[in-house]
């Protein structure tokens, strides 16, 4: 059985991957991420966890996330993040700009592909990075 919290994909395997679905499990490895970190950060009840993790998620917040951990990728990691940003999306929400919406979906790329890649402790220095910033 394959261990799916630790995924060891190759770059041949990613890059054959489209942009949508790098951000697709961008989306989700980005998410848990911001659960986890609230809920070390101490008590809270699961309404104001909900409301916490909501205000991180949301694509404005991901486009401020974005800007702050930009100057420290890699070529290879902007690489992955432009393929998200440039992804033909259908709509943005009403709550965030099509810029940060394209942003948005441009961290999830990049979070995804490193997941898929295992750089976990890449992941988790990324986030730390960003997470500090909003």
């Amino acid at each position: 059985m394959e261990n799916l919290f630790q995924m060891n994909f190759t770059e041949a395997q990613v890059k054959e991957l489209s942009n949508l679905v790098l951000a697709h499990v961008g989306d989700g490895a980005y998410e848990l991420l911001c659960r986890s970190y609230l809920c070390v950060q101490g008590d809270r009840t699961v309404l104001k966890l909900h409301k916490n993790t909501v205000s991180v998620v949301k694509a404005s917040a991901q486009a401020k996330f974005a800007d702050a951990i930009k100057p420290a990728l890699t070529e290879e990691e902007m690489g992955y993040f432009r393929r998200g940003k440039n992804a033909h999306t259908h709509a943005a929400p009403k709550s965030a700009t099509r810029q940060e919406y394209a942003k948005a979906t441009g961290l999830e790329a990049l979070f995804g592909a490193l997941y898929l890649l295992g750089r976990i402790d890449r992941l988790n220095e990324l986030f730390y990075m960003g997470i500090t910033s909003i």
